[in-house]
């Protein structure tokens, strides 16, 4: 399938079918994951229990990190 982007506003908007919407069970409410190998755009989406458990490790290993040095900026 082709496809071309449509101006909107300032911005230009991919229309994506109903049929293909269907197929992936998003709505307009579901949050999509939009990424690039630098050549294509990825879609999917988004799953927010593991953006929850990336953003959790994350900001253990900056705590582990940086803790104690912040807790002295803190004081």
């Amino acid at each position: 399938m082709i496809k071309t982007l449509t101006k909107h506003g300032n911005s230009l908007a991919l229309v994506i079918d109903k049929a293909i919407l269907d197929l992936l069970e998003i709505d307009a409410k579901t949050q999509l994951s939009i990424v690039t190998d630098g050549r294509n755009l990825i879609i999917s989406p988004a799953n927010p229990e593991q953006r929850q458990k990336r953003l959790k490790a994350v900001l253990e290993e900056g705590n582990r990190r940086y803790g104690k040095m912040l807790k002295r900026l803190a004081d």
